[in-house]
């Protein structure tokens, strides 16, 4: 199997297994408890907690642990909502959000919220401009993603940040993609809230943070235990946080060289395919945009079918969100930068990790022009009725 879907989830790290083990048997006290099990578990969770907050320049008190990327934007959005509401109940946010922020905001415009939805250029950019116009003494949040799941496209943090921060508006960012690869700290004049989520970065799945700088309103959207300060109850997954945070201390210990690595892949990736495949387009800034992304517009095809012969073919790939895995509807993330119906509905999404080759990039630039061809030709009519299924076979292994 090639796996090249990591945007969507990353294998467990050996080491964050190892590390999350004595929590999964014998050191099982809920950290919330008194007696010396529950003291165990508390020293764990605080020391994950002390290492998050390390790596994303941060203190200890501002790191909420949340069961994901999902509840730490809810979290973000709603519990500022709620927290300045009813004189700053606007919110300002991205056509190309991931739905935990999109959906989130529809939800929030029920309870009276008012949401500027700002548009992007056709790499995937906002127009800082746009932005300050949008923003109102009545503007509580601004919510930009660092970069997006879909395209790669990575959004310049540094320019947004100083255009809130002069309005004396909090920004949060999604961060899910990007924490572990991409250098983000919420000390260097950064962001005020960030959203994280294990599995993005070689962790276990269920478990994430909110990244809340000191001073920012927040009001608790889940209430009952009074654990994180009071701001998320229930109890803590300590094993998974555990695991959180070794996970990210191993991805941090080699983010740079990581990342050049991909990005020499990643390009790879996207010359073979440009080559091989004609009307095929990248979707997203070319080069500002994350080291293991690649998104392809391929006219003359359907996602759907190439995503099915991909796989008979033993490459996993996406057309866009893990999160929406069954929906029918277009790429909201590709129609906001202006694409045709057709290529929306051909945008193939491939994503890198750490344990990619070049080899397997070379099988997969084959597999997909020939299938290509095949779809295209089928289309048209040209094919014969007989004609063997596209992608018949699985290529040999390729050895790592």
């Amino acid at each position: 199997m090639i796996y090249l879907d990591h945007a969507a989830t990353t294998p467990l790290h050996p080491e964050a297994r190892r590390a999350m083990e004595p929590f999964l048997a014998g050191e099982y006290g809920n950290p919330s408890s008194l007696h010396a099990a529950g003291q165990e578990a508390r020293r764990a969770l605080d020391e994950a907690r002390d290492g998050i907050a390390a790596a994303l320049g941060a203190r200890a008190e501002e790191v909420i642990f949340t069961s994901g990327g999902t509840e730490a934007n809810n979290l973000a959005l709603t519990g500022v909502f709620l927290a300045e509401r009813p004189g700053r109940p606007h919110l300002v946010t991205v056509a190309t959000e991931h739905h935990a922020i999109l959906d989130t905001c529809r939800f929030l415009e029920t309870l009276g919220a008012e949401i500027t939805l700002l548009p992007v250029d056709s790499d995937g950019f906002v127009d800082p401009d746009d932005l300050r116009r949008a923003l109102t003494p009545r503007t509580a949040l601004v919510s930009v993603m660092h970069a997006n799941n879909e395209i790669g496209t990575v959004a310049p943090l540094a320019e947004i940040s100083a255009i809130t921060r002069a309005a004396g508006v909090p920004l949060h960012t999604d961060a899910v993609q990007t924490v572990g690869s991409l250098p983000l700290r919420l000390a260097d004049n950064g962001p005020d809230l960030i959203s994280l989520s294990a599995h993005k970065f070689y962790g276990p799945k269920g478990v994430g943070a909110l990244i809340v700088r000191r001073g920012v309103r927040l009001r608790p959207v889940l209430h009952g235990g009074g654990q994180e300060r009071g701001r998320r109850a229930g109890t803590e997954n300590v094993a998974g946080l555990v695991g959180m945070a070794r996970a990210l201390e191993l991805a941090l210990a080699d983010r740079e060289g990581e990342a050049t690595r991909q990005a020499a892949l990643r390009d790879r990736l996207i010359r073979g395919v440009l080559a091989a495949v004609p009307g095929a387009m990248l979707n997203g800034h070319p080069t500002r945009r994350l080291p293991n992304n690649v998104n392809l517009a391929i006219a003359g095809v359907e996602a759907e079918m190439l995503l099915l012969n991909l796989d008979l073919a033993g490459i996993c790939a996406s057309a866009g969100s893990a999160c929406a895995a069954g929906s029918l509807e277009p790429s909201h993330v590709v129609m906001a930068l202006g694409r045709s119906p057709e290529l929306v509905s051909g945008s193939l999404r491939l994503s890198l990790g750490r344990s990619t080759t070049a080899e397997e990039l070379d099988v997969v630039i084959e597999q997909l022009a020939g299938l290509v061809h095949r779809l295209r030709r089928r289309a048209g009519g040209s094919a014969r009725a007989d004609a063997p299924s596209p992608v018949a076979r699985r290529p040999s292994p390729v050895s790592k």
